[in-house]
């Protein structure tokens, strides 16, 4: 079931969306093969650190965090994965795993994927492993208000 938080943030701004309901997957690729969504319309969200903050990292499933690219987009001095543990207490209403790329629901800035921006939906983890949404990514961009850098490479 999504986050009771996310789907009153998204019915509060009267956005259009669609869930989709699909078997447990758990990485990304899994999770667009059996919701038959395309790779690069699947956004994953990455925790990452920045200069020891937390924040989002959204981009396409079929991608990767280019970590050089990201610390040179950002101008940050270091640029690291986040550990499970560094950010489970964050998303108390998430699945580990499986959160949605709304960083401005969980106090953290968000970062998307130059590719991810060019596509006109979006998709991504409503906080279950068994669920997504899809909406436009005028929608989520106006609301997540996201910085758009390139900081990711296809896999």
């Amino acid at each position: 079931m999504p986050a009771k938080k996310l789907i009153e943030f998204l019915d509060q701004q009267k956005v259009k969306y669609v869930k989709i309901s699909h078997s447990p997957a758990y990485t990304a690729q899994e999770v667009a093969a059996v919701a038959h969504v395309a790779g690069r319309e699947l956004a994953k969200t990455v925790i990452v650190k920045l200069d020891g903050e937390p924040a989002m990292a959204v981009l396409p499933a079929s991608f990767k965090v280019d970590f050089a690219l990201f610390k040179k987009a950002t101008k940050a001095k270091k640029v690291e994965l986040a550990g499970e543990e560094e950010f489970r207490s964050l998303f108390t209403d998430c699945e580990l795993g499986a959160m949605p790329p709304f960083g401005n629901l969980y106090d953290l800035k968000v970062y998307v994927a130059e590719s991810l921006s060019e596509d006109s939906e979006i998709a991504f983890n409503a906080c279950s492993h068994t669920e997504l949404i899809r909406m436009s990514y005028a929608d989520f961009q106006r609301l997540a208000e996201p910085i758009v850098v390139k900081f990711s490479k296809h896999v």
